[in-house]
């Protein structure tokens, strides 16, 4: 479990590094975006990381790679929407962003190693593909909380899918980067 920490905490900061250069060059637009178009971003990236797979190829000349990253950083964008609410204009500083990026990463990763605990690790034996298809289905069951106004009788809330999607989006990037040491090793 030591080795997720450490693995979790350099994806987290290639996250983090991201989130911030974003933040300094369009400022904290994402602060108009309402509960649902949020879900809705998610649902974009989770569904062409799924489409590339299912294709075998993309047209684009951006991998999955990229969208994993974004749906980690959307997760922590609908946790502080969530919290602070949609605003009619940006109205954070970049300090301000980062500091509420800082908190809800830490509460992500908080879950993930009492999870990780329970689960023994799991997710190491578990295909990228399967990843893509639990963060759809968390979207999924988000956009019904949502159409429920937020409403559930027995379930988690929104906020506790949006934390299992960074975390899965996580898994999948450490998954994606162990993959590649390992061809790295059998070429050479």
């Amino acid at each position: 479990m030591n080795q997720t920490n450490k693995q979790f905490d350099q994806i987290a900061a290639i996250c983090r590094n991201i989130f911030i250069q974003k933040l300094k060059d369009y400022g904290a637009s994402w602060r108009l975006l309402r509960p649902a178009s949020v879900t809705d971003q998610l649902y974009i990236k989770a569904n062409r990381i799924r489409n590339i797979q299912v294709k075998g190829f993309s047209k684009i000349n951006e991998g999955i790679r990229s969208e994993f990253i974004g749906i980690v950083n959307y997760g922590i964008i609908g946790l502080i929407q969530l919290e602070k609410g949609f605003a009619e204009k940006p109205d954070l500083s970049v300090e301000e962003a980062t500091a509420l990026y800082d908190k809800y990463m830490q509460q992500a990763k908080e879950l993930m190693m009492n999870k990780n605990h329970d689960y023994d690790e799991a997710w190491r034996n578990m295909r990228i593909e399967s990843i893509v298809d639990l963060i759809l289905m968390k979207i999924e069951r988000t956009k019904q909380i949502e159409e429920n106004e937020g409403k559930t009788l027995i379930s988690e809330g929104i906020d506790a899918n949006y934390l299992d999607m960074i975390n899965y989006a996580i898994f999948a990037l450490i998954k994606m980067e162990e993959n590649e040491r390992q061809q790295k090793k059998e070429i050479a």
